[in-house]
């Protein structure tokens, strides 16, 4: 295949039987298996993801998304009755009531509506007696506008009401007939995840459980984070046939200072960056100037990486396995080079890896 051909999309392409989409975790985060892929060697290495540990040295620098997913899927149902399921797309922004006097919270969000007939503008979708949403208009994609309303008596804020109401988010590949599971509340959640705003896992962060970031930073290794707010653009499935004409969704970043003069100081003593999660790539290389420096800062993040980008930050990666013809694929295979991934992947399958959220891990070394 001609370096051309690289674009195409149908050159991402791989078999993957059903029954290795990952359905449920591991009981225990850091045994997933780990498929490690040096790109200075002949072949990927099979280990346990605890054995991540061997490959990291003192002097290191682990950077990982400390977002947090919110449970973003409400069912209910109209003033008709009818049943409804909202799924929300973005963490609610709080706005000012238009009637203070009721003790109402409000709070705006872009959501897809899921029922029978689509509900009206003006209608309202119910979900408890403290918790409602009014739909307010329809963008052209179907995309629905709505305010969240929330009754703020006994102390209770849009958050506490959403985890009480609400069900874990997670991707349409994973099969929950009935919604998802108490289990599902704290595993599809990385252990250092702090800050509310995600609607989908950053999924390599999953591995990590308490013991094994506490080895990490006992030999050496110092373990930042960033923040990438994950949307649901992250499923959205790409459509051109040249994958250079895909437009990549936005996702709002925040790179402190503190951070961003963190990984300075260990690229220039010659450290190795280890970015946990294509999330955190995302936002390390879009934050680096053309020399490679690291800027501190805060907003959205449109940054695409397909073949034929040139990191700036990032050494290593530890990630997931992705979807056929997902940008999180050409973003891989822009660090590793397609036809190695693919390989990989390919091997990956034919020893039963697990694959997608709650599946097994990958480590791409391209610094040893």
């Amino acid at each position: 295949m001609s370096k051309e051909d690289t674009h195409f999309l149908e050159a991402y392409d791989y078999h993957l039987p059903p029954a290795q989409i990952a359905q449920y975790p591991v009981p225990q985060r850091d045994q997933s298996r780990l498929l490690v892929l040096d790109t200075t060697e002949a072949s990927p290495a099979h280990h346990r993801f605890s054995d991540i540990l061997s490959y990291l040295r003192a002097g290191d620098l682990l950077v990982v998304n400390s977002t947090r997913v919110f449970p973003a899927r409400l069912s209910g149902c109209k003033q008709t009755g009818g049943k409804v399921e909202l799924f929300l797309l973005e963490f609610p922004r709080c706005v000012p009531p238009a009637n203070t006097a009721l003790n109402l919270g409000e709070a705006s969000a872009t959501a897809l509506i899921k029922s029978s007939k689509r509900p009206q503008p003006g209608s309202l979708l119910l979900f408890s007696s403290s918790l409602s949403a009014r739909v307010n208009s329809y963008e052209e994609d179907g995309k629905a506008n709505v305010s969240l309303l929330f009754r703020k008596k006994h102390g209770h804020s849009l958050e506490a009401l959403l985890e009480k109401h609400g069900q874990m988010p997670l991707p349409p590949y994973i099969n929950r007939p009935h919604g998802s599971l108490g289990e599902d509340s704290h595993r599809y959640q990385t252990r250092y995840a702090s800050r509310t705003g995600s609607v989908a896992a950053p999924t390599a962060g999953l591995h990590f459980s308490d013991d094994l970031l506490t080895a990490i930073k006992e030999k050496g290794v110092e373990v930042i984070e960033i923040i990438l707010h994950v949307g649901y653009g992250t499923f959205a499935p790409v459509r051109t046939t040249d994958i250079r004409h895909h437009v990549i969704h936005s996702e709002m970043v925040e790179v402190s200072p503190a951070t961003a003069a963190t990984i300075n100081r260990v690229r220039a003593a010659g450290g190795r960056i280890w970015a946990v999660g294509t999330t955190t790539v995302r936002t390390l290389e879009f934050a680096a100037d053309p020399n490679g420096q690291v800027q501190a800062l805060a907003g959205p993040c449109d940054l695409y990486i397909y073949p034929g980008y040139q990191f700036r930050v990032v050494d290593n990666l530890i990630t997931n396995f992705h979807l056929p013809r997902s940008s999180l694929l050409f973003l891989v295979s822009a660090l590793a080079g397609r036809p190695r991934i693919l390989d990989a992947y390919n091997l990956a399958v034919t020893a039963g890896y697990r694959f997608f959220s709650y599946g097994d891990a990958m480590a791409i070394i391209t610094r040893p």
